[in-house]
């Protein structure tokens, strides 16, 4: 198991970084484009919004396995390969927009990004859950670790 601060650290970073890379599967071909997300309290579930006109939406419908990846900000004098990251394999789902989960998942995303509240006045667009199945954190230089399973679930639930 990881260190504490390594895992705290990593967590908060998760907490802090508002965007992340996404990886879907477009036409075969491996597709990355930037996604803002936001957390289910008391879930260890991630959301994001999107519209059903954007190339990862279709790429989610058919293949929803994807990858998200969350970096540190760049500082001076710190090696790109010492940034600390935290890289998850995830199934997406779509959440309907009817009852309780849907009204939850959209006042957390709106929590963290209250300019978004007009893109919920449009049909195409969808709060898609990411469940993560597994994690790579890389805390920085030589200090990287894997979680999957329980071990993945509570240290996302923290």
């Amino acid at each position: 198991m990881p260190p504490d601060d390594d895992l705290l650290a990593l967590r908060e970073l998760l907490d802090s970084q508002p965007v992340a890379a996404l990886a879907t599967l477009h036409k075969g071909e491996p597709a990355v484009s930037m996604v803002p997300f936001a957390w289910r309290p008391g879930a260890s579930e991630l959301l994001i919004h999107v519209s059903a006109l954007a190339t990862h939406t279709r790429d989610m419908l058919a293949h929803p396995r994807v990858a998200l990846l969350v970096t540190a900000e760049a500082h001076e004098g710190v090696s790109p390969q010492a940034r600390p990251r935290v890289a998850l394999q995830c199934e997406a789902a779509v959440l309907p927009r009817e009852g309780a989960a849907y009204e939850s998942a959209k006042a957390a995303y709106l929590a963290r990004f209250a300019d978004a509240a007009v893109t919920f006045e449009l049909a195409d667009f969808s709060i898609v859950v990411l469940r993560p199945i597994a994690a790579r954190l890389v805390a920085g230089f030589a200090r990287a670790h894997s979680l999957v399973g329980e071990p993945l679930a509570r240290w996302l639930a923290r």
